[in-house]
């Protein structure tokens, strides 16, 4: 299928633009409670470094912990029933914050529990919505839907950390966290309004829960270009967390930002996600799709080695901040779409749902881990010593995709190279 030909059949393809205008209601809601929440745990509830690190790993710990099961659950379960009971269960736990706020008894522990179940409900409806996809949209228009649900994730990332840092001037926030809780309302009702083809898996079919979750390990372990691509992936976002967890702290607390400010350079560096995301199938056809993983990969960890340089130039720091989040942004979502493109493309339907899984298992699994480490480290050596570590080991991260088949490659293999077993 061409591009003009997949284009033209996502827009004549109702239940894909429900997903992609549900999509859009969340990520917009999203970018409020990504300032608002660091924002209320720094500013407002008095965390220290430890307590800001684990916050940041609980919003991901159930990747770790139950990410390989709840991808062999998705592929038992219709995924589209599986995506509104995550964005419920989300709805509900966010207005806690709020609730908790106006009776005044809201402390950072509670909004640690409160990470903690958004982050569950997070794991079942993202390992199914990249399951989604392909259920609603034809392999040969996979790229052009990933491109276009990328662009309006990076659109919201372009006016959201600017509208939320304005609106944290008038707004306290806790209340700008209810409008996220809004967000994912809409997006269930969105989402309950779609109607698909696709059949429950039958219980005959079904194997023990651990034969099903080896299965789809194995698929990922077997395949040798996407287990580089994972190496890559989860080296990168262990040291990339070590920083972006500290990042509020630096930014705050160290530098002395004010929240406006950090919020505006935010967005203008969300643009760079947006080219990133607009042009990337542009990108891949002219240096190569294997090509544009390995260098979109170094790309990232040079922008997150950027940041190292505020506190040598704190009154450039907004200016650097701009630079990195905007060739962070930019690179990370080329890479994103190159490879998450290319995971569906090969992989049998019966196994999206535990290949995903099983790839968030991995390269979302060591987030807890690196939010928790990046507390104990930035207590024993000190933020910015922490953001430095984080900078340069997301930029050694690329020798896994930089030194192999993949640069040079014109073309990424359309089917497994290995049969599941």
């Amino acid at each position: 299928m061409t591009d003009g030909t997949a284009a033209r059949s996502l827009w004549a393809n109702g239940p894909f633009l429900r997903l992609w205008s549900g999509q859009t209601a969340s990520a917009i809601g999203s970018q409020l409670s990504n300032l608002a929440i660091p924002v209320l745990a720094v500013s407002v509830l008095s965390a220290s470094s430890f307590q800001v690190g684990l916050l940041g790993a609980v919003e991901t710990a159930a990747f770790l912990v139950i990410g390989l099961p709840a991808g062999a659950w998705v592929d038992r379960w219709l995924k589209r029933r599986v995506m509104l009971f995550a964005d419920l269960t989300r709805a509900i736990v966010l207005l806690a914050i709020p609730v908790l706020w106006f009776a005044g008894i809201l402390n950072i522990w509670q909004l640690i529990v409160v990470a903690g179940l958004a982050g569950a409900a997070t794991v079942f409806f993202e390992v199914a919505y990249q399951s989604y996809i392909p259920v609603l949209v034809p392999a040969g228009a996979l790229a052009e839907a990933n491109s276009r649900l990328e662009t309006t994730q990076q659109l919201a990332r372009v006016g959201g950390p600017a509208i939320s840092g304005a609106l944290l001037a008038v707004v306290r926030p806790a209340i700008l966290i209810a409008g996220d809780a809004l967000s994912y309302l809409l997006s269930f009702v969105v989402l309950s309004t779609i109607r698909d083809e696709e059949v429950r898996a039958a219980r005959a079919e079904r194997r023990p829960l651990v034969a099903e979750i080896r299965e789809g390990m194995a698929f990922v372990l077997n395949e040798p270009l996407l287990r580089r691509i994972v190496l890559c992936t989860a080296v990168g976002n262990f040291f990339s967390t070590l920083t972006t967890t500290m990042l509020p702290v630096l930014v705050l607390r160290e530098l002395h930002v004010g929240v406006a400010a950090w919020g505006v350079a935010l967005s203008v560096g969300a643009v760079g996600g947006l080219l990133g995301a607009l042009f990337s199938a542009r990108i891949a056809r002219r240096i190569g799709e294997g090509t544009v993983i390995p260098l979109s990969a170094l790309g990232l960890g040079l922008g997150l080695l950027l940041l190292g340089l505020m506190p040598l130039a704190p009154h450039a720091a907004v200016p650097i901040l701009v630079i990195a989040e905007f060739l962070v942004s930019f690179t990370v979502l080329i890479y994103n779409i190159a490879q998450v493109t290319f995971r569906q493309r090969i992989c049998p339907r019966p196994l999206l749902g535990r290949m995903n899984a099983s790839i968030r298992f991995v390269v979302w699994g060591v987030m807890p881990i690196a939010g928790i480490v990046s507390g104990l480290l930035s207590t024993a050596v000190g933020v910015v010593a922490t953001v430095w570590i984080g900078g340069i080991g997301s930029t050694a991260a690329c020798v896994f995709v930089l030194f192999s088949p993949l640069l040079g490659m014109r073309e990424l293999p359309s089917e497994a190279t290995v049969e599941p077993s």
